[in-house]
């Protein structure tokens, strides 16, 4: 079993501002802050351009709160997303989402890294002569390596020198405001004039919109906090508060100034910055420089962290969760920076880059999402300090879905469809979840929601099926009369497979490794049942106690089933209970099982229809059951009876010509005159002997003529294989349909 990630804790710790907040601001306040914010207000006009970062900020909030909300519930280790919405929606989903998300940061890295080097060429000296084809690849797999090395080394420099970069950044915003109000404001341009994009105002949206996706830069240093649930929260909300008031106020610099025309300002690029800015590029390059650099950085360090947690977890290999002595997943970082630079190789990105920001709002729909279920199951371990309704958390999801498809709706499909094929990926290994997730939680409150609707749902006989509680002992033993069980359920009725132990309760002290073995035993077999030990005091007072308490909240079971005993003591105390079972509305099956031919090859089922006490409908029902499962589907079913004359035959084919259409199950039937110097017993042996399956119903003794029965019914099974006594006693015995 594997370590979980909280334990895998590194050395040094951050607080809330150098950990959370500063890489979360600063990868905010980053690229399209300064290349596309003019391109947005001259294509958009200011009013609509506010309702923009309005809307995409209001997205992102929600998405904050929902983080807030998940990592307040719970001790959040190295991961940060991942690791929440691992704990939270469970190992599989977590997956789903960590692997992408890993590779998210990794190319971000090399994206960022591109980014910085085009900003640097920016200022390329003209007497150098022409840019080198080969320049920006080597610069860019140069940055990688510097910010490789650094993070890789020490996580603490990497985030001290992003104070640096802050300020640069801080620096560059205020000579924009300078700058803008130095000489005098004008008019705003109102309208909408898309004069540089024409794909419409969807399109400029969805470039904008990345530029509000940072704030989880530094819930990826979830491991490296002093106080994950005290920090993340603050953080996260302080870093998207603080961004959306910087971009509620660049663009009003920007539309009133009159350094710049609104037609310039549609000129994507750095230009306008520059232009507006006192000083110009003095203040706003190295502003534009720090916020990539920052980026980068985060990117680096978040990374190999979700890796380290994906190899904590058991999804990745071990030896990317060793930490150095510096408590940094070093490995994991030059594996990150591995990636990174062979990614260098593809030069253009622009494809990628779509894809990778659809990625990171998978992850935004999924936080939503776990806080939004989280508050709807409401589980007692679900106490967060910051409580969000799950209406607002589901807005949240609903509007980074509609973003997703806006950037690139073939993106989209095939980001989810990569995370879909982890998740089923994921599944198919059976990976069992080390710690309680919301999906329990959900499907009882599921489940409570369907029994109390079913409670005022009245049952008609077309709604009905078996519901079984079988008594089969030694599952090991009786593997097949489990299955039996399961066939005739059909994996759509409930089948309570039942042990009992005759001894004292406070005696007994293995009834959890029973319950276990049991379990076991009942998954190797294939079926889908739920395995149950009682302690009782004696055997027929304990089935018949057992029976009568089975069930939750009125869905009870209505067939109680049993194995075939070579003891004729037990089978008398099986009728017995039997007449009890049916007083209390209970179908009762008594199986002997010795198949006739190989599974799955089975090629006949008799029914013996003696028209009394209603047995023969559900017999009917049964085989039809019974013949629905792939192995038998070739199987005839043929409904038996047995006349005294001609008359009484020609009678009864009649009511059976009659009766089985009705039915629809397809079966064939047949009436035997019975010879005079021959048995019922013998009629019904000769008849049904290389018949794979045979139905015969049971009837009630009076007290005391069980031992007499127990004979009957012996004599019966004596000459045939497998043989399947029922005694129909339910609400709807008699109403076949």
């Amino acid at each position: 079993m594997t370590t979980d990630t909280a334990a895998q804790q590194p050395v040094h710790r951050f607080g809330t501002f150098l950990g959370v907040f500063t890489p979360s601001v600063l990868t905010i306040l980053g690229l399209i802050m300064y290349l596309r914010f003019g391109w947005v207000v001259g294509n958009l006009g200011l009013p609509v351009t506010l309702l923009v970062v309005l809307v995409a900020s209001s997205i992102t909030f929600i998405t904050a709160l929902s983080a807030s909300a998940v990592a307040t519930n719970m001790k959040v280790g190295v991961g940060g997303e991942y690791f929440m919405v691992s704990r939270s929606l469970g190992l599989e989903l977590g997956g789903a989402i960590g692997l992408p998300l890993f590779l998210c940061r990794t190319l971000s890295i090399t994206f960022y890294s591109f980014g910085l080097v085009e900003a640097i060429l920016y200022v390329w000296p003209s007497w150098w002569g022409e840019i080198p084809s080969a320049a920006p690849q080597l610069m860019a797999a140069a940055i990688i390596i510097l910010i490789t090395l650094v993070s890789g080394k020490s996580a603490a420099v990497a985030l001290k020198l992003q104070i640096p970069i802050m300020v640069a950044v801080g620096a560059s915003v205020l000579a924009l405001a300078i700058g803008a109000l130095a000489d005098g404001t004008r008019v705003p341009e109102f309208a909408i004039t898309l004069r540089t994009a024409p794909e419409g105002f969807w399109y400029v949206f969805a470039v904008f919109f990345p530029a509000v996706t940072g704030f989880t830069a530094g819930i990826g240093m979830s491991g490296d906090l002093k106080d994950p649930r005290h920090s993340i929260p603050r953080g996260s909300l302080a870093a998207v508060a603080t961004g959306t008031a910087v971009y509620l106020l660049v663009p009003v610099l920007m539309a009133v100034t009159t350094r710049v025309s609104p037609a310039e300002l549609a000129v994507p690029g750095v230009a306008a910055w520059t232009r507006i800015a006192v000083f110009g590029p003095l203040l706003v390059l190295p502003g534009l420089w720090g916020a990539i650099l920052s980026s980068a950085f985060g990117s680096v360090l978040g990374g190999p962290r979700v890796l380290q947690a994906l190899a904590a977890d058991g999804l990745a290999p071990a030896f990317l969760a060793r930490l150095s002595r510096t408590g940094q997943p070093t490995i994991a970082t030059w594996m990150s920076g591995a990636i990174a630079l062979a990614a260098v190789a593809l030069g253009g990105l622009n494809a990628v880059a779509q894809f990778v920001t659809i990625l990171f709002l998978t992850l935004y729909v999924t936080i939503n999402f776990a806080a939004a279920l989280e508050s709807l199951v409401g589980d007692p371990s679900y106490r967060p300090t910051i409580r969000v309704p799950w209406y607002v958390s589901l807005l949240g999801s609903m509007g980074a879905i509609v973003v997703m498809f806006l950037i690139n709706p073939w993106a989209c499909l095939a980001a989810v469809a990569l995370e879909l094929a982890l998740y089923v990926h994921l599944r198919r290994r059976a990976m069992r979840k080390r710690w309680g997730d919301v999906r329990a939680g959900a499907w009882v409150a599921l489940a409570r929601f369907a029994l109390l609707r079913l409670r005022h749902h009245d049952l008609d006989p077309r709604n009905w099926r078996p519901q079984i509680l079988l008594f089969a002992g030694d599952t090991g033993k009786r593997a097949g009369l489990v299955r039996l069980a399961s066939w005739f359920n059909q994996d759509r009725g409930v089948l309570t497979v039942c042990r009992l132990v005759v001894g004292e309760l406070e005696k007994v002290r293995n009834i959890d490794d029973l319950r276990q073995e049991m379990d076991r035993e009942i998954e190797e077999s294939g079926v889908v049942a739920f395995p149950e030990v009682d302690v009782v005091s004696d055997f027929e007072s304990g089935v018949l106690g057992v029976a009568q308490a089975n069930g939750i909240a009125g869905f009870h079971s209505n067939t109680v089933m049993f194995g075939w005993s070579r003891r004729k003591e037990r089978l008398e105390s099986q009728i017995r209970m039997m007449r009890a079972m049916s007083h209390s509305g209970k179908n009762t099956i008594i199986t002997k099982l010795n198949w006739a031919s190989e599974p799955g090859r089975e090629r006949r089922i008799d029914i013996w229809w003696g028209g009394l006490q209603n047995n023969g409908d559900l017999m009917l029902l049964l085989a039809y059951l019974l013949r629905l499962n792939p192995g038998w589907r070739a199987a005839r079913i043929c409904v038996r009876s047995v006349a005294k004359d001609d008359e009484e035959r020609r009678s009864q084919l009649e009511g059976l010509a009659n009766l089985l259409p009705d039915t629809r199950i397809g079966a064939e039937s047949e009436v035997i005159v019975k010879p005079a110097d021959r048995s019922i017993t013998e009629v019904l042996h000769q008849t049904s002997a290389h018949a794979d399956v045979v139905f015969l119903g049971l009837q009630e003794p009076d007290p005391g003529g069980e031992a007499a029965y127990a004979d009957r019914i012996i004599e019966l099974a004596g000459g045939l294989q497998t043989c399947i006594f029922v005694r129909s006693a339910g609400a709807f015995a008699g109403r076949l349909v």
